[in-house]
C-alpha cells in the first residue's frame, strides 16, 4: 500500500547552541532541518507527539508547513535518537518533487512462519535483512514489503530476488546475493544432543577412574594404620 502525504506543522527557529536545544526538548519540541529542492535549508522545532505520529509510516511523504504557510512535499532523511532513552533528538527532512522518483529504506516484513515447514519442524527462522532499498516516485513508496515465508523448508535460504515489490517501486541491491532471512536446523535440539553427548563422556571417564581413586583411597588409608 503506498503512502501518502501526511501533514506536519512545524515552527521556524534560528540555529542555536546546544542550551537552546536542550530547552526545545523539555518544553516538547524537537529540532531539525528541512533542506533540498534548490532552496536554502531551514532550521525548524516540531512538537514531538506531532512528529511521532507523523513518522509511524516508514518511507511517509511529509507536506511540511512553516509557519501555517503552504505545505512543502518532503521526506525523512535522517533520524537522530537518544543512544539511553530511545527518544528522537533531531531530525532532518528533504524536499522532494512528487514527480521525480526517490531511493529510500522501508521494513521488510515476512509472513506466514508459524505455517513454514522448517519452522514446525523445530527450525529457527532468522531474518537477516531488515530492511529493502527501493526506488519510487514519493507517493508510491509502500509502508513495508511483505513475503510469504510459509513454504520455507529447513536449510532453504531467501533472497532479495525471491521478494516482489508493489507496483511502481523498485528494488535496489543484488538480488543473487542479498539474504534475507536463513531456515536453519533446530538449535536447541543439537546443543542438548551435544550436550548428552558430552554428558556420557565425562559419565564414562568418571566411572572408569572410579576404582583408581577407591584403591588409592584405601591404600592411604593402609599407610595410615601402619604408622600407627
Amino acid at each position: 500500500m503506498a503512502t501518502t502525504p501526511t501533514r506536519l506543522d512545524v515552527s521556524r527557529r534560528e540555529p542555536a547552541g546546544t542550551r537552546s536545544v536542550r530547552r526545545l526538548r523539555r518544553a516538547g519540541l524537537i529540532p531539525g532541518v528541512l533542506y533540498g529542492g534548490g532552496d536554502e535549508p531551514v532550521s525548524f522545532a516540531v512538537d514531538a507527539r506531532a512528529l511521532r505520529q507523523a513518522l509511524a509510516g516508514r518511507g511517509a511523504v511529509l507536506d511540511v508547513a512553516l509557519d501555517g504557510g503552504a505545505p512543502t512535499p518532503a521526506v525523512l532523511k535522517e533520524h537522530q535518537r537518544d543512544p539511553v532513552r530511545g527518544s528522537t533528538v533531531h531530525v532532518d527532512l528533504v524536499r522532494v518533487r512528487l514527480d521525480r522518483p526517490i531511493q529510500v529504506n522501508v521494513p521488510i516484513v515476512l509472513t506466514g512462519a508459524e505455517s513454514a515447514p522448517g519452522v514446525r519442524d523445530g527450525g529457527v527462522l532468522e531474518q537477516i535483512t531488515h530492511e529493502a532499498h527501493v526506488e519510487a516516485l514519493p507517493t508510491a513508496i509502500p509502508e513495508s514489503v511483505v513475503h510469504d515465508v510459509s513454504e520455507m523448508t529447513i536449510g532453504d535460504t531467501l533472497l532479495l530476488e525471491a521478494l516482489v515489490a508493489p507496483p511502481g517501486v523498485t528494488l535496489l541491491g543484488d538480488p543473487h546475493e542479498t539474504v534475507i532471512a536463513t531456515l536453519t536446523p533446530p538449535r536447541l535440539r543439537a546443543e542438548a544432543e551435544e550436550i548428552e553427548l558430552e554428558t556420557g563422556v565425562v559419565g564414562e571417564g568418571g566411572e572408569a577412574g572410579a576404582e583408581p581413586a577407591a584403591e588409592a583411597a584405601d591404600a592411604a588409608g593402609d599407610g595410615g594404620e601402619s604408622t600407627e
